[in-house]
């Protein structure tokens, strides 16, 4: 098996095997990860990469989107920001304004580290910790 074969067998298997609190953190790792490859692609004056990465990072933000439980208020609030999100991109692409994803992977960020600190509390409650010195 290559080495290239080997990760994509990796990276299913994470995929396959995530909670959906780790799924969430990998698409917003995901999101983070398509913008900065957009920003190269304006700053290297590459329409093609600018676009496909926008629109991946549109999709990721549409898969969140409609994934949220608007039975909670909170989701409202994301709701919100999602489509903010979302119409910031599509701007940044028409524009190819880096400060646009500058903005928005500020806000991307949030949510993950957000995300990824709900996740560790979660797991230390499962094991019983609380935290407490």
């Amino acid at each position: 098996m290559s080495i290239l074969n080997a990760n994509k067998a990796y990276q299913n298997n994470s995929v396959q095997t995530a909670s959906p609190g780790e799924l969430t953190l990998m698409l917003y790792n995901g999101c983070l990860k398509f913008i900065g490859l957009a920003r190269t692609g304006i700053e290297l004056k590459n329409t093609e990469q600018k676009n496909t990465n926008l629109l991946k990072a549109q999709k990721i933000i549409q898969e969140l989107m409609v994934t949220l439980n608007m039975d909670l208020e909170v989701s409202k609030s994301l709701m919100t920001m999602y489509d903010y999100i979302n119409r910031r991109l599509i701007e940044a692409n028409i524009h190819n304004d880096v400060k646009i994803l500058d903005e928005v992977e500020d806000y991307v960020l949030d949510f993950r580290n957000t995300w990824k600190e709900v996740i560790q509390i979660n797991r230390r409650m499962q094991h019983g910790e609380t935290g407490r010195v």
